[in-house]
């Protein structure tokens, strides 16, 4: 029972079984079947004792006794005729006596044989409920649910008060945007909310290491470009294009972050989207820009992502395997209740020592930068990060066979 979830269930099901228990009590206690026969029966005996005596003078009316030639006419209760027969005994009364029931549950009747052969019929006292019997339930009710409600409210405090702790931890966010971490103790929930506050925690502060990496990285991979552009200063005329060439490459590393800076910031639609429907279409795009793809087994499977950030991601890690490992592969699979996307080539892949450093913004395996393939070293990082977005993954790792494979993770819907 370490759910809070369960512990206020069961708290309002306890809550509800008193409040039910205690109302059918006061149901029976009010609607009760009457006096029990050891009050009742005596009393009979009494009233039967005075007329019997009185006779043959006339009968007040206060003692509501009527006169036939026969018993009263119903189901008789053996029990109470027995009770009452042993009571005229033992008062000296040598008489014959019968309870019977009336028809239709309304009560009982007393008859006694009296010594000229006559019956004397006495109805038994059968106390009715109070006229005003749902007014005393309904303040019953309202007695029990006020304290059920102060119960329940002491203890939903009590149990939501690591809720309360982890509230006021949130609201303890610095101003580097980075909370302190919270403790992943209490229920199942509270643990869970704990935990995904210090995830969310890591993520900004791993975010904001990677923008001033980011920064860092653009700062010397521009200062690389403009240091050989005031070289060829002097030469001009004879270097032109080589100056294009340089100017080029500062125009990608500059349109690259710049869309990685906007990937964090747009969010797309999400929706159901098909994925084998959107590997095809960017296959079939790749073929007309001279990209060597070819596509193996493709489950067809739905995810959940937004359409134009999730077709870039793809296309940039597609774009990858074929640019830098000379020809790619791809193959969906519907594994259990997820969608695995493999991408393969064919290339060199990538030293273990830096796979995972793949990701970081402007990495490339050649530690000294050279553009021998185009490209600003930001397509992978754009493409974690637009999959990371949608609940996706994305990992790399190297084929035995050789080249890299890059395989993405998606909840299929």
């Amino acid at each position: 029972m370490n759910s809070l979830r369960r512990r206020l269930i069961l708290l309002l099901v306890a809550s509800i079984v008193g409040v039910v228990g205690l109302a059918t009590v006061a149901v029976i206690s009010v609607r009760g079947g009457g006096p029990p026969p050891e009050l009742t029966v005596p009393w009979v005996a009494q009233q039967m004792e005075l007329v019997v005596r009185l006779l043959p003078g006339p009968i007040p009316d206060v003692l509501r006794v009527e006169f036939a030639d026969r018993p009263a006419g119903g189901r008789i209760d053996r029990a109470e005729t027995r009770m009452l027969n042993d009571i005229l005994h033992r008062r000296g009364l040598d008489l014959v006596a019968v309870v019977s029931e009336k028809p239709g549950d309304q009560g009982q009747t007393a008859s006694v044989q009296l010594p000229d052969s006559r019956w004397a019929i006495i109805e038994v006292p059968h106390l009715k409920p109070p006229g005003r019997e749902w007014l005393v339930l309904a303040g019953w009710i309202s007695l029990i649910v006020a304290g059920a409600t102060a119960v329940s409210v002491y203890f939903t405090s009590v149990l939501i008060r690591p809720v309360e702790m982890l509230e006021a931890a949130v609201s303890k966010i610095g101003s580097d945007g980075v909370l302190a971490a919270v403790p992943e103790v209490g229920s199942a929930e509270v643990k869970a909310t704990a935990h995904a506050l210090n995830q969310l925690s890591s993520r900004l502060k791993t975010s904001m290491e990677s923008r001033m990496r980011l920064v860092a990285a653009a700062g010397h991979d521009l200062r690389t470009p403009m240091t050989r552009m005031r070289l060829r200063a002097e030469f001009l005329d004879e270097d032109r294009d080589k100056w294009l060439h340089d100017l080029d490459e500062l125009d990608r590393i500059a349109d690259s972050a710049i869309r990685l800076v906007r990937e964090e910031v747009n969010q797309d639609t999400v929706e159901p989207l098909d994925l084998e429907k959107m590997v095809r279409d960017i296959e079939a795009e790749m073929a007309t820009l001279g990209h060597s793809v070819a596509i193996g087994h493709l489950d067809k499977v739905s995810v959940r992502a937004g359409a134009l950030g999730l077709r870039r991601a793809l296309r940039n890690l597609i774009v990858n395997a074929a640019t830098h490992g000379k020809a790619c592969g791809i193959t969906l699979d519907l594994a259990g209740k997820r969608a695995v996307l493999t991408i393969s080539d064919s290339g060199p892949g990538i030293p273990p020592d830096l796979i995972n450093k793949a990701f970081e913004p402007f990495f490339r395996v050649d530690p000294g930068r050279q553009q021998f393939i185009p490209g600003a070293g930001l397509g992978l990082a754009i493409a974690k990060e637009i999959i990371e977005r949608y609940g996706g993954t994305v990992t790399l790792e190297n084929r035995r066979s050789g080249g890299l494979a890059q395989t993405v993770v998606f909840d299929a819907v």
